[in-house]
């Protein structure tokens, strides 16, 4: 497949889902409730384990969306694990 084959997301990237699992600074919790709601990460429950989202390429296509949780030990390696680096843009 090839990059910009489809239309940019709203903040302008380009097939963001399927590649890897993101691995969030979140600590895992069974459930997403209690999570702050502006964008911090969550630094209470399990942080031996992290939370990662979005699934990867070896995943089912129900899978590959933003809003989908998965759980990884904090210290493992993995070709499907990987993160975005992101950085705040000042107008």
């Amino acid at each position: 497949m090839h990059v910009k084959l489809f239309d940019p997301n709203p903040w302008g990237l380009y097939q963001v889902h399927g590649n890897v699992w993101e691995w969030c600074e979140d600590c895992w919790n069974e459930s997403n409730s209690g999570a702050p709601g502006d964008g911090s990460a969550r630094t209470n429950g399990d942080c031996a384990d992290r939370l990662v989202r979005g699934a990867s390429f070896m995943c089912d296509p129900w899978e590959l969306r933003a809003a989908h949780r998965g759980r990884s030990i904090a210290s493992i390696r993995d070709y499907a694990l990987g993160f975005r680096l992101a950085r705040t843009l000042t107008p």
